[in-house]
């Protein structure tokens, strides 16, 4: 039985699909203050497990996507979560903090197709009027995994080795091969051309498109800030402020659900406010929060709530502007939705990746250079959004 496009059942399988990117990161990070004695490594080689799994999920981007224009969402899916699948495996079996890197990498790779292409089903399916809705609410049932990913990785930590979070993992990610034949119908309007010289001319058009530059690097700078402080987290609350590896996940909820408000707020409001104002105001309140908390890390305020409930907030404004950013991206272009939305995935991964290394560089023991990081993410980002709002003409579909 194939799910029909209108059953909202459709739309909860999909964010399964595209939370593979937050379970990936987020059940592993109550694992990063221990992995440095496991390894009996240092911290910045532990931050580039992090790192090589975004380069793995930025890079691939830039051909699963052309490939799921030609071939169709379905099979490049399947493909991508039997990669996945196997450097789990590969994960879970490494006696090396270099063989960790390498199959970190290749789970990137596997990752990244669940939400290049769940993004790319939702433009497919709801078309543009009604994608940052539907990218809204599958971004609030996404938001479910971060809250249950770190406390799930804690908890098995207490009972059992590192690696089974990566078992749990790959199983995941069977369970997905699986639900995927069954039920996910193909949504690929026509099938595009995978002639080298085709593929770069749809890369071209996009990248001198100033309207889908704009959004896409605002979107970027402002979810690179969050995983700034994804990357960063568990060294600032387990080991810094002494929380407790099982419950890393309940402060961390603070942060998801500053995330769901965000979206779910979107997802209300987004027919009855222009989408330019709705995403300045998330950046401002970004670039608030980062403020807030770069005051707390200068008055030397170190309690575990004064850098969740800023972040929580820094969140929210993530919520709300990244659906709307996202589909006033790919509104132009929806016989290419999939490159739409594998290149703008592999830039805001990319984007994410160097703050993630700024924050395993710069920090050490203080959260102060996670804060500016985080801050000045917001910034660029609410710079961007203004220009948007003074150059996108008026909607007038209201």
């Amino acid at each position: 039985m194939v799910l029909s496009a209108d059953s909202k059942w459709l739309l909860i399988l999909l964010s399964a699909f595209v939370a593979l990117g937050p379970l990936s990161t987020d059940m592993y990070l109550p694992a990063l203050p221990a992995m440095i004695e496991i390894f009996d490594t240092d911290l910045s080689s532990v931050q580039l497990t992090i790192s090589a799994y975004l380069a793995g999920f930025a890079v691939f981007h830039l051909f699963c996507g052309p490939l799921s224009d030609r071939f169709g969402r379905k099979p490049i899916l399947i493909v991508g979560l039997i990669i996945f699948c196997i450097s789990c495996v590969g994960c879970a079996l490494v006696t090396s903090i270099d063989e960790l890197i390498m199959w970190r990498f290749i789970q990137g790779v596997g990752a990244c197709t669940g939400p290049t292409l769940g993004r790319a089903m939702v433009r497919d399916i709801y078309g543009p009027v009604k994608a940052a809705k539907g990218l809204a609410y599958m971004a609030a049932i996404m938001a479910l995994a971060p809250v249950i990913a770190p406390t799930l990785g804690g908890w098995m930590l207490s009972f059992m080795s590192w690696s089974s979070i990566f078992w749990f993992l790959g199983i995941y990610g069977l369970v997905g091969v699986v639900v995927i034949t069954l039920l996910l119908p193909e949504s690929l309007p026509a099938p595009q051309s995978l002639h080298p010289v085709s593929i770069m001319k749809n890369f071209a058009r996009l990248l001198i498109d100033g309207r889908f530059n704009l959004h896409v690097l605002a979107a970027s700078f402002l979810y690179a800030g969050a995983f700034a402080f994804i990357s960063g987290s568990s060294f600032i609350l387990i080991d810094f402020m002494n929380v407790e590896a099982e419950n890393f996940g309940l402060w961390f909820m603070f942060i998801v659900l500053g995330y769901m408000v965000g979206n779910l707020f979107t997802a209300r409001y987004s027919q009855r406010f222009e989408s330019r104002y709705l995403m300045l105001g998330g950046g401002c309140l970004s670039v608030a929060a980062g403020l807030t908390m770069i005051g707390f890390c200068l008055l030397e305020i170190y309690h575990p709530l004064m850098i969740v409930l800023p972040v929580a907030c820094y969140t929210c404004a993530v919520g709300i502007t990244m659906p709307h950013a996202m589909a006033a991206a790919m509104a132009p272009f929806p016989t290419i939705a999939g490159t739409v939305s594998a290149l703008m995935g592999f830039v805001q991964m990319t984007i994410a990746a160097f703050a993630g290394i700024g924050v395993g560089f710069f920090l050490v023991d203080d959260p102060l250079p996670m804060a500016f990081i985080i801050c000045i993410c917001g910034a660029l980002a609410t710079l961007l959004f203004w220009i948007i709002s003074i150059t996108s003409p008026p909607r007038i579909d209201r």
